[in-house]
């Protein structure tokens, strides 16, 4: 039997510890009475809350309402276009109309002032397209395409969100799960210090193996405030990705594992493909470029259309009044050297870069949720096995617990465990937190809000 030697540098170590572990014990106490009336916050209220209030998606959103104005200004120019024009001066030479003698009837030569004082004219010009109406149809449906690709850009930002969302949702859940784990490993300290306090008492364990114990749980505790402050933060960066108070206080529930598209790979890229708005974006493309093609196409054809003009000179004794002619007009440049040829040759070449943009971008999606996914199923393999690790951790100190509290096991046997099981749960708390990152970036890959 061993007896161990009471000495004052030792005794002064084991208050010092005490005092230390009882000030952490009440500042875990306080911290659990704060946040345990917290309100649950589901995974899909998170990407909801966030995607009504997050500011760079409402900015995305008001991109598309940008669009729609465009794309009503352009179906104006479908109606007639009228101009006025009002023009008032004062001569500084009047001019004058000079009839020989004989003109008219006039024995004398005659002069008359075309006006006097202010003078000018008045024109209104009303003119409908005809020919241009194909113009312009193309031109709409090119703005069309711009309010749909505005969409997808739309969605795509809310698709960026909803992972980030994910992430820092699972980073807490990872957190919790490994805030539990801790707190498990302090009540296991806590039991081997009041097994070891009993064998001190009976001066079966020196004084230096209890200074040890304490010092573990007291730095067993020490990480448990740890990680409420890493916990504490990454709420209050959820918080503010939701576009919320950061101090709301929430707490989070279980989320399942497994989903049907991460069983089925073929299943997986044909939802890819349907949701991406990059995939849409690169359709959207490639009509858009069809459009600006036939636009050009279309400057071979003349702009004809009706015409009414109105003019009145204001101010004047001589020439007519009110003057008012309807009629056709008709404008064309017939030589431009091979400019329009040129140009319509520069939109087919931009036709196949659109087609062979929109086959990369969809080659790109599936290499993207290819990846993804063996990255998930690595992820999820990696997570059995530390799960497994670390049960088998746990139920080997539960062993040798059992053999210390009957002095079967020496203490060292004990700490040595304690220290395997917490590098297990290390081991499995990593594990979580890269398949819940493999979870997320997988379901981005599909497309998923």
């Amino acid at each position: 039997m061993m007896h161990a030697r009471s000495t004052k540098p030792l005794g002064w170590a084991i208050a010092a510890t005490a005092f230390a572990a009882a000030l952490i014990s009440g500042m875990l106490s306080l911290a659990q009475e704060t946040s345990g009336d917290a309100p649950v916050l589901s995974l899909s209220r998170a990407v909801e809350v966030a995607l009504e209030h997050n500011r760079p998606v409402n900015i995305a959103k008001l991109d598309i309402d940008k669009s729609k104005w465009t794309l009503a200004q352009t179906k104006t120019k479908r109606f007639p276009a009228i101009n006025t024009y009002l023009f008032a001066s004062g001569n500084i030479t009047s001019p004058t109309f000079n009839f020989p003698a004989g003109s008219f009837g006039f024995e004398k030569p005659e002069k008359f002032n075309l006006s006097s004082g202010i003078t000018g004219y008045a024109s209104v010009q009303a003119a409908q397209p005809i020919s241009q109406l194909y113009q312009i149809h193309l031109a709409i449906r090119e703005q069309e395409l711009s309010v749909d690709y505005s969409g997808e850009q739309y969605k795509g930002k809310r698709q960026s969100l909803a992972a980030s969302v994910k992430q820092d949702y699972y980073a807490v859940l990872q957190t919790e799960s490994a805030l539990e784990a801790q707190q498990a490993m302090v009540k296991q300290y806590e039991e081997t210090e009041r097994v070891t306090q009993q064998y001190l008492s009976q001066e079966s364990v020196l004084k230096s193996d209890s200074l040890q114990v304490k010092a573990k749980l007291a730095q067993a505790q020490y990480q448990i405030i740890q990680l409420r402050d890493t916990l504490d933060t990454q709420k209050e960066q959820l918080n503010e990705l939701l576009g919320r108070d950061i101090d709301v206080p929430f707490r989070t529930e279980p989320v399942p594992a497994v989903t049907p598209a991460e069983m089925d790979l073929k299943a997986a890229r044909q939802m890819a493909l349907e949701r991406r708005p990059e995939v849409k974006e690169a359709e959207i493309d490639t009509h858009r470029a069809d459009y600006d093609r036939r636009l050009s196409r279309a400057k071979y054809i003349p702009s004809i259309g009706a015409a009414i003009h109105y003019l009145d000179p204001i101010n004047t004794e001589i020439l007519p009044q009110n003057i008012l002619s309807a009629g056709m007009e008709l404008t064309w440049d017939p030589f431009d050297w091979g400019g329009r040829r040129d140009e319509v040759k520069q939109k087919d070449v931009s036709v196949q870069q659109s087609h062979y943009q929109l086959q990369e971008t969809k080659a790109q999606v599936t290499l993207d949720v290819d990846n993804s996914f063996r990255k998930l199923e690595e992820s999820r393999t990696m997570l059995a096995v530390a799960q497994a690790g670390k049960a088998a951790a746990d139920e080997k100190l539960r062993e040798v617990n059992d053999g210390y509290k009957h002095s079967a096991v020496l203490l060292r046997d004990v700490l040595q465990q304690q220290a395997s099981v917490a590098n297990a749960d290390h081991d499995y708390e990593e594990s979580l937190l890269a398949f819940w990152n493999a979870k997320a970036l997988f379901e981005k890959a599909l497309g998923e809000e």
